[in-house]
C-alpha cells in the first residue's frame, strides 16, 4: 500500500534544505499534491512578501512579529533561506541590535524566492 499523503504533510523542513530558493519537494507534500492549491500559496506567498517588506521598512518598530510571520509563511511553502533569514531578522531585532544586514539580506532572499516562483506559476 502506498504511503498516505496525510502522514507526511506535517513532516520538518530537511535538515540540510534544498540548493533551490523553493523546496518543491516540500512544497508538493504541503499541499498534497494539489496543483491548484500549490499554485495558490505560491501565489500568496508573492503577495504577503511584498506587503511584508514595506511594513518592515516603514515599521521596524514592529519587524520582529512581521519577520516572525514571514518565516512561518516561508517554511510552510519550502523557501528555507528565506526563512533563515527572517529568523535571523528576528532575533536581532528582539536583542535590540542592528537589522539592517539581516534586512538587506532578506531582500535578496526574496528576490531570489520571487523570481522562482514566478518562473514556477509561469508554467502551464
Amino acid at each position: 500500500m502506498p504511503p498516505s499523503p496525510f502522514l507526511d504533510r506535517t513532516s520538518p523542513p530537511p535538515l540540510a534544505p534544498r540548493k533551490t530558493p523553493i523546496d518543491l519537494d516540500h512544497l508538493t507534500r504541503m499541499t498534497l499534491d494539489d496543483a491548484g492549491l500549490k499554485r495558490e500559496v505560491l501565489a500568496m506567498f508573492l503577495k504577503q512578501t511584498g506587503e511584508l517588506l514595506e511594513s518592515l521598512a516603514a515599521r521596524l518598530g514592529e519587524g520582529a512579529a512581521l519577520a516572525h510571520t514571514l518565516k512561518g509563511s516561508a517554511r510552510a511553502i519550502g523557501a528555507f533561506r528565506v526563512a533563515a533569514v527572517a529568523e535571523a531578522l528576528e532575533a536581532a531585532i528582539r536583542r535590540g541590535g542592528d537589522p539592517s544586514p539581516a534586512l538587506a539580506e532578506l531582500d535578496a532572499a526574496i528576490a531570489e524566492a520571487r523570481a522562482s516562483i514566478e518562473a514556477i506559476l509561469a508554467q502551464p
